[in-house]
């Protein structure tokens, strides 16, 4: 399901939908850093999933993140370079929201 939430959020093996999700979140994160989506942001991070089908084998499913995997990982790496928390609009935070049939909160 996970898979599939993410491709219906436009990310999929052929690029990002137009006037999709996707589209809007790349759109939005594009602004927020100057005319480039930054690697490992959520927009890369989405697209590389969409591409691979591999969003719920990284550990994002929709029923949360999965211990040991590289979802978890990157969830820790995000807390600890923010104090602690994962904060809301983040990539982990957007990540999952999509993955599980949300729209994430671009900031």
């Amino acid at each position: 399901m996970a898979d599939q939430n993410v491709h219906n959020a436009g990310f999929t093996p052929d690029g990002i939908g137009r006037g999709s999700l996707g589209s809007g979140m790349m759109s939005t994160e594009s602004r927020s850093h100057g005319g480039g989506v930054p690697s490992g942001g959520t927009t890369s991070t989405l697209q590389e999933m969409g591409a691979k089908s591999s969003t719920h084998s990284s550990g994002y499913t929709s029923s949360g993140i999965a211990s040991g995997t590289k979802a978890s990982g990157m969830m820790s790496q995000e807390a600890k370079s923010h104090g602690g928390g994962i904060r809301s609009g983040g990539t982990t935070s957007n990540v999952q929201s999509v993955s599980m049939g949300g729209k994430g909160k671009m900031k």
